[in-house]
This record gives structure tokens, sequence and C-alpha cells, in this order.
């Protein structure tokens, strides 16, 4: 699949969007000691862009079935909230992108495996309220990432052909997703470096959004 004028763009939210993952990745790093145990970043990173139950599973299946994930995720996000007010999340160029979509008149979602009301919060404290058409998010599809469902319900909101959507993803689990949705799948890398097996899922990797902009400029 090449890269064409998209209908529609579909963006991932942490990660891509927001430098959130980072953020998550050093809180879960201060929840373990606290509660006895360390994660290794191995099992982090085979956690990005997976839905809440997808995680548990990952979690359970090596820690064990005693393992107490709902403490283990209630000490992650007090320390995430903390580290959230200290830092800058905007990722490079979102705005911009976004300003150019809005001079194309192209629309654009957000198929994230994240809460409603933590998509919603970090668009409001970023001004970005208002600048998705549609918001898939957790809850809104029986399975979540790497299952395509995310990012066929964002383009059926939008009434258009997967196969016209370019997807914007930053984690391996998120490009499975959208290459499985049939969708024109740009990776922006984050935490993860594209494996082979991922490029090849991927129309294109990008350096940051700024390159994502440039790219479909040329379209």
């Amino acid at each position: 699949m090449k890269l064409a004028s998209p209908e529609a763009v579909v963006f991932d939210m942490d990660g891509l969007l927001f430098d959130t993952e980072a953020i998550i990745r050093d809180a879960i790093v201060a929840a373990g000691p606290r509660l006895g145990f360390e994660v290794p970043q191995s099992l982090f990173l085979s956690l990005l862009g997976l839905a809440s139950d997808a995680s548990r599973a990952k979690l359970l299946e090596h820690y064990g079935p005693a393992f107490d994930v709902d403490a283990f995720w209630a000490a992650v996000g007090e320390h995430y909230h903390r580290l959230m007010e200290e830092r800058q999340l905007l990722k490079a160029g979102v705005v911009e992108l976004l300003d150019w979509l809005d001079a194309q008149a192209i629309p654009r979602a957000i198929a994230t495996s994240s809460q409603h009301q933590y998509v919603q919060r970090n668009l409001a404290r970023h001004g970005l309220t208002g600048r998705f058409d549609a918001i898939v998010a957790h809850g809104d599809c029986e399975f979540g990432k790497p299952h395509p469902a995310p990012f066929l319900t964002a383009a059926h909101r939008r009434k258009v052909d997967p196969a016209r959507c370019v997807a914007l993803e930053d984690s391996f689990n998120g490009v499975r997703s959208a290459s499985a949705a049939g969708m024109m799948t740009i990776m922006v890398p984050d935490l993860l470096e594209p494996t082979d097996d991922i490029r090849e899922l991927c129309v294109v990797v990008a350096r940051d959004l700024h390159h994502v902009r440039e790219l479909l400029t040329l379209c």
C-alpha cells in the first residue's frame, strides 16, 4: 500500500499527540518497588497501546494469578498524575498538522485505548477541545488494539472507507491495529523504534508530526 491523499486521518493519543507514554513508564518504574517488585522494560513495552483487559492479562501472565493488578494500577496512577502536572505533554507538530487538516477540510478522529475522561482532560489542557470530529476510546469497542476494531469504528463514525484513511500510531500494537483495519498506516516512533516486521505494516515511518504534514502535503 502506498500513501495517498486521505479522506480522513485517525490519530492515536498516548505517545503520538501527547508525551504520556514516557510518563506512564516513569510512573510504573516508581510504583513497582513501592509494592515490592520490579517491572522489566520488556514487560512495560509489551503493554504499550493495549486496552486495560489485555494489559491485565499480560501482568497476570508475568507475575502470576495472585498479583494484585488493581493495587498496582492505583499506585501507578498516583505517580502518573503527579508527573502529569510537572511536564509538557504536547508533542511537536500537533497543532501545525491539525491546522493543515483544517485548511484542507480533512476530518480527523482519535482511536485510543485510554478512557474518554483522560482524552477530554488532555485535549482541554492543551486547547484542543473540538479539534477532532470523533473519539473512539476505551469501552467503545468490544475489542481493543491490536484488534482493528478501534480504527474501523473511527472510520465508520466518519463514514469513510478505512482504505482511504491515514492512521497515525507510535506503538507496535497500534500499528498492528491500524494495518489490520486496512488503513494507510504511518508510524511516528516514540519509545519504540520499528522492527522490520512493523515497518512492513506501514506505508512510511515518520520522524515526527511535522514530517507527517510534509508527507501529506506531497500527496
